[in-house]
């Protein structure tokens, strides 16, 4: 009989984790073709879990997926997965969308550390977590709050690069390198990493890292026009509805995006260093790294100054080109992060984590060669530590952790885009997570306290909230083969301060945005059962959720205008999501030295502003699926999928709907030394019918399609 001893409490994610010594890793240790399911998930769990035994479902991508899946950004990296979109606001900034929830309830985690950006402030801002250095990331859908806060309370993404060691390379050394270029954008990227044992001190020994990466990308290429035809058909509506002056209109037309998304080039660079002392027991180490990037956003526009309207007829063809300025953004960040583990008899605990992370965050605004118009600045501190229990392994008992979180954060924007006001907020959290295992069953309770308070520089205005979540479930392993599982949850979330406290113009979102310093906390009550069936080479699983909301606080547009801007509002709204994710994976044969394989996904979630479903919450993305072959063999891999998205006519009041797309990809890996695969040439063709794709989750949406027809070719390496 299975043994089931998994311990995750719904949502529940860790920093980093190891599985707790003393536990059973045979199920870890299985063909990973044979059960994709069996995948470590380290963010899952205290403990350190596979995928078949968490309760929540989850995401895993390293090694040959990761390769294949990789993106210039960890929204686009992650989009074709199970239950998750993506904000998409161009190529330079897209944030991952989980189960129709974004912005501050969604955390996107630094080795376990939260990014410290602006980029939950606002979907045109960039997460300051490069993808091209991931060595794994794992995605957690639902919510997180208990161990991560509430700005968790969606589900969390957590990246790992390695750039702080935690074990010794096997050989003394690992070093890798990428390099690819595409065609849909003429771009090219290069990165490269390296981990060295260069000595030891005592019984340590001592081990460093280094990294760096370059993105330099052109204008995207699409198959027809920017906006979309239900887009262009209103704005030509509207103008029937004006006097004469269809000159202009004409002009205007002419001038219309064709075949190319027009400020949508980036050029990115980055590197970190680090170094840790490794010892029999645990690690201890630092790093530092650095981003700088500048990405044009697709469809912002820059401030128009208001004496140029008062200078004649003159100067008309001058404010015409002054507003249609394109929008840039110029991003640094400066980052020290600090990691340490032991294991070691601590009294009721075996093992003591701790994470410490500093940044300094800073982006400007451009609107124009060499105009700023805002500049956006978050300086800001993120630790937890985190003391872990366990029982002997085959032995039930209790298992668990309890720790402290901290995050401070002093957040500015000035200048004529300021539509935030300098804030400082600080949170505090304590939390404990435990299971009891007894045979075939394990029952799961945890609870978080949360204190977190928000103060304006300018007026001392200050908003406090204290926040209590919870969080018990059941799972059940009848066999080996099947394991089930329910849980139950209740979270509160503190607003965010942009959701307190906007009032003003957002140029690059095209859009007036205003909060409400009057919002109380947003509470959720919900549920999530899960179902996953596992025997030789074939794997099925289900999630299924329903969450609702008390106070939802969703940015809706009210169809005014402000600045000429048309304004969205912060309104705290009774709301209700439901839906799943489905995926099944299979090992149909052998043929020769090829393995066969197919697999299929589809995911779906329902958003209304109340349990009668009378009104639609904006940019909830529609039915997805994924269905794929792969043919696999010692010197090559072979993939062909087929993309599926669903017209998305549920929409808000004031959205327009988006149409379905299908979209058909193909990959080509060749392994030229074999079965090792430290060398690897990949093809990668997506989109290959140029067919015109467009995301509900966007801002952008009607605007800027997802890129056209492309060709990636792939050189990596690592030994």
């Amino acid at each position: 009989m299975f043994r089931l001893t998994a311990a995750v409490v719904c949502g529940l994610s860790t920093a980093v984790g190891v599985s707790q010594p003393g536990f059973s890793q045979d199920d870890g240790d299985r063909n990973q073709e044979e059960s994709p399911l069996e995948q470590m998930v380290i963010s899952a769990s205290p403990l350190g879990r596979s995928q078949f035994e968490t309760i929540v479902g989850t995401t895993v991508l390293a090694d040959d997926d990761l390769a294949r899946r990789l993106e210039g950004s960890i929204g686009e990296t992650l989009r074709r997965e199970p239950g998750i979109s993506s904000t998409f606001f161009g190529p330079g900034a897209s944030r991952p969308v989980i189960r129709g929830l974004g912005g501050d309830r969604i955390r996107v985690l630094d080795a376990g550390i939260g990014s410290i950006d602006a980029s939950a402030t606002s979907d045109d801002h960039a997460v300051a977590v490069e993808s091209a250095l991931a060595e794994r990331i794992e995605v957690v859908r639902g919510p997180a709050t208990l161990l991560y806060g509430s700005s968790a309370a969606g589900g969390v993404v957590n990246v790992f690069d390695g750039r702080i060691p935690d074990a010794v390379p096997e050989g003394g050394f690992d070093v890798g390198a990428r390099f690819s270029h595409s065609t849909v954008d003429n771009g090219n990227e290069a990165s490269g990493a390296a981990t060295v044992k260069v000595g030891s001190l005592g019984d340590a020994d001592l081990v460093i890292h280094a990294d760096g990466f370059y993105r330099d990308t052109e204008n995207y290429e699409i198959p027809g026009f920017a906006e979309s035809a239900l887009f262009r058909a209103a704005e030509e509506e509207e103008e029937g509805h004006e006097e004469e002056g269809e000159e202009g209109h004409d002009e205007e037309e002419e001038e219309e995006a064709f075949g190319i998304v027009e400020n949508s080039d980036i050029e990115s660079k980055g590197g970190s260093g680090g170094v840790s002392l490794i010892f029999d027991n645990g690690f201890i180490g630092i790093s530092a790294k650095v981003l700088d990037s500048n990405y044009g956003v697709p469809g912002g526009h820059g401030h128009e100054e208001e004496g140029h309207e008062e200078e004649g007829h003159e100067e008309e063809g001058h404010d015409e080109e002054e507003e249609e300025e394109a929008v840039r953004i110029d991003l640094e960040q400066t980052r020290i992060d600090l990691h340490g583990e032991l294991d070691a008899d601590l009294g009721p605990f075996q093992k003591a984590k701790l994470r410490i992370g500093y940044a300094d965050y800073e982006h400007r605004e451009l609107e124009g060669p060499g105009e700023v118009g805002t500049v956006f600045s978050n300086e800001g501190w993120e630790g937890r530590l985190e003391l872990v229990q366990g029982t002997p392994a085959n032995q039930p008992g209790l298992n668990g952790a309890v720790g402290v979180q901290w995050r401070f954060r002093d957040f500015s924007a000035i200048g004529e885009e300021a539509f935030v006001p300098p804030t400082e907020s600080r949170q505090f959290g304590i939390f404990a997570v435990e299971e009891y295992v007894s045979g075939d069953w394990r029952f799961e309770l945890g609870g978080r306290y949360e204190h977190t308070s928000h103060t304006v520089v300018e007026t001392g205005l200050k908003r406090s909230f204290d926040g209590f979540s919870v969080s018990g479930g059941v799972g059940f392993a009848p066999s080996e083969n099947w394991f089930a599982g329910v849980t139950a949850f209740r979270t509160a979330r503190a607003p965010a301060t942009e959701e307190l406290f906007a009032n003003g113009p957002h140029l690059a979102t095209n859009a007036f945005e205003v909060g409400n310093p009057d919002f109380g906390k947003e509470k959720a009550y919900g549920a999530e059962g899960t179902l996953r069936y596992q025997i030789g080479e074939y794997t099925f699983a289900v999630n299924g959720f329903a969450t609702s909301y008390n106070d939802f606080i969703a940015l809706i547009p009210t169809g005014e205008e402000e600045d000429g801007l048309p304004v969205f509002e912060f309104q705290a709204v009774a709301a209700t999501f439901i839906g799943l994710e489905a995926m099944i994976d299979a090992h149909i044969g052998v043929v020769g030295p090829v393995d066969l394989h197919a697999d299929a996904a589809v995911d779906l979630v329902r958003a209304d502003t109340n349990a009668l479903g009378n009104d639609n919450l904006p940019r909830i993305p529609p039915i997805n699926a994924i269905i794929g072959a792969e043919a696999r063999s010692a010197y090559a891999d072979f993939r062909i999928e087929g993309e599926f998205a669903a017209a998305q006519n549920r929409n808000a009041e004031f959205e327009l709907p988006t149409e379905g797309y299908q979209v058909l990809n193909m990959f080509l890996t060749v392994y030229p030394l074999g079965e090792d695969r430290n060398l690897a040439l990949e093809i990668k063709a997506a989109n290959l019918t140029d067919a015109e794709a467009r995301l509900h989750t966007s801002f952008l949406k009607d605007l800027a399609p997802l890129p056209g027809r492309n060709f990636r070719l792939t050189a990596r390496a690592n030994f």
